[in-house]
């Protein structure tokens, strides 16, 4: 009799499931390996003994270090990117102070909720690690950059006034950044490209020091430096509340 096993289960995809099950294992002790052990102990032969396989297998699923470190990097990031885009559409499109609010508490909400994440995105080099050209998630990468345009230029009809006297031109920006956010915001002037990284150095700087626990020691309220420290700064935009 031949059997009708693989017909009835779908041999193919069971197999694509167990992969892709045990890809995304891989992926997270890998990242509680960087918690316990910095990012210097991602290794594959590392997580392989984690998971009880041989260094070989695990070849099968990413052929280098490397490989799985701009896999992590490209789904946290698009991770972000979700998380910051879907709190920016939350708030109303003619509410500015509702939206910079929204896309911030989503920014610290994703980065408080996946620590590990943040630090591979953000803060702690991989030793050794090359990434790919272009660098890895450069979609991802791309839209969070946008995203941060986007909170200076739904402020820039009320802050416009303040940098009357901005002395910054295009030849102060990187052309990578430029390419970025010009084709998006192309009305925008420098002084406003320029007041976005200031925002970003705002909810950057703290959100950072509290992934890192540096705010531990110092407040047991950090929910409320970060939203009082968003009231100031959307205060000092002019923006109406």
């Amino acid at each position: 009799m031949v059997s009708t096993r693989s017909t009835r289960t779908g041999g193919g995809g069971r197999r694509e499931r167990l992969r892709a099950e045990t890809t995304a294992e891989i992926k997270e002790v890998a990242l509680e390996l960087m918690a316990t052990g910095g990012p210097d102990a991602i290794t594959l032969r590392a997580i392989a003994r984690e998971m009880g396989m041989t260094a070989n297998a695990i070849y099968g699923y990413f052929a280098t270090r490397d490989d799985l470190v701009t896999t992590l990097i490209d789904d946290l990031y698009t991770a972000l990117a979700d998380a910051v885009d879907a709190g920016w559409q939350s708030a109303p499109a003619g509410d500015p102070a509702a939206r910079i609010q929204a896309w911030a508490d989503a920014f610290r909400g994703w980065a408080r909720t996946h620590p590990e994440g943040f630090r591979l995105v953000y803060g702690d080099p991989v030793p050794g690690y090359r990434a790919p050209e272009g660098g890895p998630a450069p979609d991802a990468a791309r839209r969070v950059c946008v995203g941060i345009t986007a909170l200076a230029a739904a402020a820039w009809p009320h802050a416009e006034r303040r940098y009357a006297d901005s002395e910054f031109t295009w030849s102060d920006f990187d052309e990578g950044l430029l390419a970025k956010v010009r084709p998006a915001f192309p009305d925008l002037p420098p002084a406003a490209v320029a007041l976005a990284l200031r925002i970003w150095g705002r909810l950057h700087g703290l959100v950072s020091l509290e992934v890192y626990g540096h705010l531990a020691g110092q407040t047991p309220s950090p929910d409320k430096l970060f939203r009082e420290e968003l009231a100031q700064l959307i205060r000092s935009l002019g923006v109406p509340e």
